[in-house]
Order: structure tokens, then sequence, then C-alpha cells
């Protein structure tokens, strides 16, 4: 295993159940797919709370974290009532978070859909300055030695 791959692998993950839901659904009982990305927010949500850097403690260290872009790519439709399972992993977080989702049906395991998110850290106490570096505190709660 490469070394990115090892590092990647030791870094937070976090999965949460999902059902779909019919307010969620076409004419077709197919997830409109603008919803993917509420499905992808919920899992990076309980990532974040994994490590206790959940969007108030983040707003409680003087940091926003915008998401400055999001990728997704639909494999296979999520449909009413499907039980599914969001996964989402830090896979960066020097100069930026960036978090890895998959979207899979919670019995077969069938991947319906993958992507990520990039979040930069703007200082709520400089203007909303962006930040080159990643903050110390989030250093500090995935519990690795500040590289500043």
């Amino acid at each position: 295993m490469a070394v990115e791959a090892k590092a990647a692998a030791s870094l937070p993950a976090a999965e949460i159940e999902i059902e779909i839901p019919f307010h969620d659904v076409d004419v077709l009982h197919v997830a409109w797919h603008g919803h993917y990305v509420k499905y992808f927010e919920l899992a990076r949500t309980a990532l974040l709370r994994s490590f206790d850097y959940d969007y108030p403690q983040m707003r409680d260290s003087g940091y926003a974290w915008p998401v400055t872009e999001c990728y997704l790519k639909y494999v296979r439709p999520a449909r009413y009532g499907q039980r599914v399972i969001a996964r989402a992993q830090l896979t960066e977080y020097e100069n930026r978070l960036k978090v890895v989702y998959q979207l899979r049906d919670a019995l077969s395991g069938e991947k319906l859909t993958q992507g990520h998110t990039v979040q930069v850290a703007l200082d709520l106490a400089d203007d909303m300055a962006l930040q080159f570096v990643t903050p110390a505190v989030l250093w500090n709660k995935l519990g690795i030695p500040c590289e500043e």
C-alpha cells in the first residue's frame, strides 16, 4: 500500500444510514439529483462530530469553512424507501479539507454515488480572510502535531 493510501486510511471516516424519503423523489420514485448533496452533508456532519469539529466548534474556534468545490458522480439511482449508507472520509487536511463520499445500498453494498467536497478556512476575526494554511485548531482536533 502506498504511503498516501496508508495515511488516508488512518484519517477519520463516518457512516450514516438514510432511508430515502418520499419528499426527496420524483414521479418515478427516484431521488432527485440535488438531494445527494444533502446526503453527503449529513455524512460530513457525522464525520466532523467524530473529531469534535462540527460547525458550531468551527465558528467558536474563529473560523468558517465554506464548501468551495463539490463533485458528484451518479452511478445508480436511489429510490423511495431504499436504505442507503452514506460514508464520508477526510482525505486531505493541509491547506484545505477534502472529504470523499460514497453512497451505497445498505443491503447489497452496491455503489450508487460517489464524490467529494473541498472546504477552506476563513478567519472570522480578520474580515473572513482566506487562510492559506490549515489553522492549528484543526490539527489539534485530529490529534496531529501542527506543522506551523
